[in-house]
């Protein structure tokens, strides 16, 4: 077959372009460059993830024909997830907090899986969405719980493919790696990469209010800081199993208004339409620019488009409701 045409969904995740941001590199005097992984086929980051940890189980024994993928998620690695399930013959339950966008709920049900919103409650408790999940998978027949949290094939997914792929398209010259985290897979995997490429490169891991992982990189123990955080997917009060043993250099926490403008300013300055999770990244890539001075090159990652979120963060009464503006 022609290696310009790709085979299916799964040929079609990664090898995302690499999007030098104009307006926010000339106003920091170095080169600050996003990964658009808003242009994987089901339209995130979690592409990656999903793909490859359906492979993973697949290629276990774990995921038989005509089985089951179960998966609590704020909404991107299911969404992945109900593509590659349909493309690959499985039945796909998704787990979600009712407190995602309607959006993400929407899309999934739109794409076939089984939807369950469940209310929003933290990891210690018995009936966080991920126990639930994992419960519910474990009482099927042939079905996994992907578990994205502490599967480090999620991890994988980006030490081979992600980081490989921005070493390549920077020529191995970078200056530091900034990136949000929810499971720990996307950071923890380009940062594994990078390093081993090149010890000076800087991976900073970035962060919204309510999380305790800042604290955890710059100190050594999660603690929350700060009240909730309008992103979703991003932030953690425990460190996962794909987290763990990350080479990360120190932390940037950027607040929900900062995150919202660097939204706004990402549509109407760059013409990129995307969501909250971008938005902070780029807020914390312009903040270690500033401190390593002009002239370097700093990499984040475009998570998802806006769509995801309309009715909330492209939503002016939302907003205002949460003490926020465009």
């Amino acid at each position: 077959m022609d290696d310009r045409i790709c085979t299916g969904f799964a040929g079609a995740v990664g090898h995302t372009p690499l999007i030098r941001l104009a307006r926010f590199s000339a106003e920091s005097g170095c080169d600050i460059l996003g990964k658009a992984e808003f242009m994987n086929p089901g339209g995130s980051v979690k592409d990656r993830a999903a793909l490859y940890m359906v492979l993973d189980a697949e290629r276990r024994g774990l995921l038989g024909p005509g089985g089951t993928v179960v998966e609590g998620t704020a909404g991107n690695t299911g969404i992945g997830l109900a593509h590659i399930c349909n493309a690959r013959g499985y039945r796909c339950v998704i787990v979600i907090p009712e407190t995602q966008s309607q959006e993400k709920i929407d899309l999934l049900q739109t794409l076939g899986a089984e939807v369950h919103a469940v209310p929003a409650r933290p990891y210690r408790d018995p009936d966080n969405y991920q126990k639930i999940a994992g419960r519910m998978a474990a009482d099927m027949d042939n079905a996994i719980w992907a578990n994205q949290f502490d599967n480090v094939a999620n991890r994988q997914a980006h030490y081979e493919t992600t980081g490989p792929e921005l070493w390549e398209q920077t020529g191995g010259r970078l200056d530091a790696f900034v990136a949000a985290t929810g499971t720990g897979g996307t950071l923890a995997g380009v940062s594994r990469y990078l390093k081993e490429r090149g010890h000076a490169v800087r991976c900073i891991l970035a962060d919204p209010s309510g999380s305790g992982l800042y604290r955890y990189v710059t100190t050594g123990q999660p603690e929350v800081v700060g009240g909730d955080s309008i992103t979703e997917g991003i932030g953690s009060t425990r460190v996962t199993t794909n987290l763990e043993g990350a080479p990360l250099d120190d932390a940037v926490m950027i607040d929900d208004q900062e995150a919202v403008t660097t939204v706004y300013r990402l549509l109407h300055e760059e013409g990129l339409f995307l969501g909250s999770s971008s938005g902070l990244n780029v807020a914390a890539a312009l903040h270690v620019a500033r401190q390593l001075g002009p002239g370097h090159r700093i990499v984040t990652v475009l998570c998802d488009g806006g769509g995801r979120y309309y009715s909330r963060l492209f939503n002016a009464e939302w907003l205002a409701g949460k003490g926020l503006h465009a």
